[in-house]
């Protein structure tokens, strides 16, 4: 899902966690909406997610539109990839849960 706007990949539960800890801290009066949620079998899930948000210290609201690709192993996310372009996303994810199956 490569794009000038990717957010990125982040592998092992220490990176996935600490994506996620530096996300969350920027940001106050965070809101999140579950879009889409799709379990494409073999392992893979696609979801588009809408953050609503207000950075620190800032007045005005930020929305992201992102799409994430997840890959599971044994119950637990091992991978996932950020992306704004959620049709790309889709579709690499779709081609993943083919490849893995």
């Amino acid at each position: 899902m490569p794009s000038t706007r990717e957010l990125g990949v982040f592998e092992g539960r220490a990176a996935i966690r600490g994506f996620l800890e530096d996300w969350f801290a920027a940001y106050e009066d965070y809101h999140l909406e579950a879009e889409e949620i799709l379990d494409l079998g073999n392992g893979v899930t696609f979801a588009v997610i809408v953050h609503n948000a207000r950075l620190v210290g800032g007045r005005g609201e930020v929305r992201v539109r992102q799409a994430q690709i997840g890959v599971w192993a044994r119950g637990a996310v091992v991978r996932v990839t950020n992306g704004t372009n959620v049709e790309k996303a889709r579709a690499a994810a779709e081609r993943l849960a083919e490849e893995r199956g």
